[in-house]
């Protein structure tokens, strides 16, 4: 048998602190955005007209920032996750600088943790990755980790550590893009007329609209970043599972949750940091999607009178309006409609009356 194709990493390839340096570089294109657009339909005004952003001090309107983080994730795909049986978590992620079109996207990744699971037959990789632009330009870093199939469950772990992650990014870590200025942000073009100061911590959201799932836009979805992880493409492989299906990109939903989310959150202009997240139930093709939201924090952004940073928790649920905003319970235990947990800082204008 030929050994030239590529079956990807089991559990007991990885080593404690590996380096990566992830195949294909990805030219991101105005053809990505207008699926992500079509995909999605986010309504965000700086990513979606070059105007809007120029008058904000960009020189053209960025790609949306989880566009550039599927690209960034999708490299990573082959060596981390093409075995995987989910995708569980992330944290420590930072946007440090937009990404348009026509830059070259790659990605490097390093294994800081591995657990195997008492089952033998599987075990939790964690990984940090970085996209590059251009080159050199660090423009995404972040953590997540994965569980993914051994090949041989006797095969013996040589060493195994948990890394210890960071509860939440400090506010005074989060990048403002360089150059931007919301001082001529434009309230009635935007959608929304809710600035930083409007918002309390504490305050839920239910974002009030739904999106289904159809099993077509998904697998466009996870091609479109270059993702080949077998359970979310392999139907016949994937009917073999406890499931019998295939699952859904995580990110897939984090992206419908985050454009759910205008509606309540317009002014919510970049995501410049995940906190952390969860994928905490399987999400299917067929599921409808809602979402909600909750106020965590606020905070200033030293020298800045234009622009402040939310905190914010947003929840996606299936088949479930999030009338009653579904929540995990005191034990910690989510209901089975809930199928995301995401905790992020976004950078919001602060209206220009308030800032006199």
């Amino acid at each position: 048998m030929s050994d030239k194709t590529n079956p990807g990493n089991f559990f007991e390839d990885f080593k404690l602190d590996q380096e990566i340096r992830h195949a294909t570089p990805r030219t991101v294109t105005a053809g990505d955005v207008a699926l992500y657009t079509a995909l999605y339909g986010p309504r965000f005004p700086v990513q979606s007209a070059d105007s809007f952003a120029r008058r904000l001090g960009l020189r053209a309107a960025p790609v949306d920032d989880l566009l550039a983080f599927h690209v960034v994730f999708g490299k990573t795909v082959p060596e981390i996750s093409l075995n995987a049986v989910a995708n569980l978590g992330y944290a420590e992620c930072r946007w440090l600088s937009p990404v348009f079109p026509g830059d070259t996207l790659h990605t490097v990744s390093r294994v800081i943790g591995l657990k195997e699971n008492s089952n033998k037959k599987t075990g939790v990789v964690y990984v940090r990755s970085q996209g590059y632009k251009d080159g050199d330009e660090l423009v995404l870093d972040y953590v997540r980790w994965v569980m993914v199939r051994k090949r041989d469950e006797s095969a013996v772990i040589a060493e195994e550590r948990v890394p210890r992650l960071k509860d939440h990014v400090a506010p005074e870590q989060l990048r403002i893009p360089t150059g931007l200025n919301f001082a001529h942000y434009d309230w009635t073009l935007a959608g929304s007329r809710h600035g930083w100061e409007d918002y309390e911590p504490g305050e839920k959201i239910d974002h009030v609209d739904g999106m289904t799932i159809e099993e077509a836009e998904h697998m466009l979805a996870t091609r479109l970043y270059q993702n080949t992880a077998k359970v979310h493409f392999n139907q016949h492989r994937q009917g073999q599972d406890k499931l019998g299906r295939r699952l859904i990109y995580g990110g897939h939903v984090i992206s419908l949750a985050r454009a759910l989310s205008f509606n309540g959150l317009g002014n919510a202009a970049f995501v410049a940091a995940i906190n952390g997240g969860r994928h905490v139930n399987p999400t299917l093709a067929g599921n409808t999607v809602y979402a909600w939201s909750q106020v965590l924090d606020k905070a200033e952004i030293d020298g800045r009178s234009d622009v402040g940073a939310l905190r914010i928790r947003t929840l996606a649920v299936k088949d479930q309006p999030a009338t009653a905003f579904p929540d995990k319970d005191t034990a910690g235990a989510y209901p089975d409609s809930v199928v995301l947990d995401l905790d992020y800082w976004s950078l919001m204008p602060k209206r220009e009356k308030r800032r006199r």
